[in-house]
């Protein structure tokens, strides 16, 4: 298999499915990876997810939800965290900082965080900052466009570009609709559980000209999910 092989998407924590995944998928030195946003909050050891995908060569990390709510949070605790440096915080600091970890599982992330040294802090959180908003494919013929959420507010004319990155990270995609006629979209962002018309939910939805990768990893029923766009394998941590 050449290049632009494989895509796999929500982590959420989940270092040990993603090691079984990456075993299953087997990438080779010339084969391209694309992660799909949300490999942060939820699962036991993110910072050791995050850090796998640092090490593979020829991987791609797409911006989800999840990382745009850590990032920012992540980013102050580089600072020694006191009750003076607390007081200091703004009240959408706080309320930030506090809707993460509460609602959303960033406290796992936190947690890790704390114990990575100074330097590798910045490390993570400089290849964090670097996640894309989206890409476009061309494999076999075959158009893909790669985003976590769903292209909100839809247009087949609108530039990617031109999309926000609400629209791009928190708005799910329609999945009853093809969005084009002549791209395949692939998505993140919505559990295929969740998916009304999934033949198979927890497993990977493709229908009108959608493909939707995450799998629910982090349910109890769930799992990490991967494709190659090449042939139409996919690949399940379990």
């Amino acid at each position: 298999m050449n290049a632009l092989k494989k895509h796999e998407r929500r982590l959420n924590g989940q270092a040990e499915q993603l090691k079984m995944l990456l075993q299953k998928m087997d990438l080779k030195a010339e084969d391209e990876m694309y992660v799909l946003g949300d490999v942060v909050d939820r699962g036991k050891y993110p910072m050791e997810a995050l850090q796998i995908l640092m090490s593979l060569p020829n991987c791609t990390c797409l911006a989800g939800n999840h990382e745009v709510m850590a990032l920012s949070s992540l980013k102050l605790m580089l600072n020694e965290i006191t009750e003076d440096f607390l007081n200091r915080l703004s009240a959408e600091q706080l309320e930030n900082l506090e809707d993460w970890m509460r609602l959303n599982g960033g406290g796992t992330t936190a947690l890790e965080f704390t114990f990575l040294s100074q330097e590798k802090r910045k490390e993570v959180l400089e290849f964090m900052e670097n996640f894309a908003l989206y890409a476009k494919l061309e494999i076999n013929g075959q158009s893909y466009v790669l985003v976590h959420g769903g292209l909100g507010n839809f247009e087949k004319e609108k530039p990617l570009d031109a999309y926000t990155l609400d629209e791009l990270v928190w708005t799910r995609a329609d999945y009853s609709v093809p969005y084009y006629q002549d791209k395949i979209v692939v998505t993140g962002h919505t559990p295929t559980q969740l998916i009304p018309g999934s033949d198979r939910r927890g497993y990977i939805y493709q229908k009108n000209n959608h493909i939707a990768l995450d799998c629910g990893a982090c349910f109890s029923e769930g799992r990490l999910a991967g494709i190659c766009l090449e042939t139409g394998e996919c690949f399940y941590a379990r």
